[in-house]
């Protein structure tokens, strides 16, 4: 790959990367709760669920989405009501148990079990990949070689915004160490919850 498709690639995937969505709010969440090492471990869902739709749209399985209505409505009904049911349980969290949490974590296997469900549950995250990586892909050269280069650099730099956004939830459970501050912050965090699965909801296909 030349340096002049790294050049506009790295850029444009960060800023995909960083862009506020439901798994980064999760990171935030749990690393508020739970702390940085959890929230960071439980991202390994998420890259496993970004791994497989890149490995989908290299081989082309992702254009069925693009021409089944039903699977794309199935995909994101389920999608949505998990982000909903994450939202209430973050809504009736008991804040004036949460200074327990961080010693008495959920395991690693559970926290990544959310971020993979989060992110298998959004049928848009597919259809990203499937517009966004051939851009880059030189179809003189090989496609399959160029598409795992280029979904490697994106895991990667998924990494560094995983890492980002739990750095900022430890941040938020320092000016949140009230209960009461922690009560609003938890119940800001599940309205964004479900404000990103009412989005989803009315999500369409390209």
């Amino acid at each position: 790959m030349d340096l002049s498709t790294l050049a506009v690639f790295i850029p444009a995937c960060f800023a995909l990367n960083m862009a506020p969505g439901p798994n980064n709010l999760l990171s935030v969440s749990n690393a508020s709760r739970y702390g940085f090492m959890c929230a960071c471990s439980g991202g390994a869902g998420r890259l496993l669920a970004f791994a497989l739709m890149i490995a989908l749209a290299a081989v082309g399985l992702a254009a069925v989405l693009h021409t089944s209505e039903w699977l794309f409505h199935g995909i994101k009904v389920v999608g949505a009501a998990y982000l909903l049911w994450l939202a209430v349980q973050l809504w009736r969290a008991n804040p004036q148990g949460e200074g327990l949490a961080a010693a008495d974590a959920p395991g690693i296997g559970r926290l990544a079990r959310q971020e993979f469900l989060v992110a298998i549950g959004n049928p848009k995250a597919i259809l990203l990949f499937t517009a966004f990586l051939p851009q880059f892909v030189d179809p003189g050269r090989d496609v399959t070689a160029q598409f795992a280069q280029l979904g490697a650099l994106f895991l990667v730099m998924e990494c560094v915004a995983i890492a980002l956004y739990a750095w900022m939830g430890v941040h938020a459970r320092r000016l949140f160490a009230k209960p009461t501050s922690r009560r609003v912050f938890n119940r800001l965090c599940s309205g964004l919850l479900a404000s990103a699965a009412s989005a989803l909801l009315v999500a369409r296909r390209a």
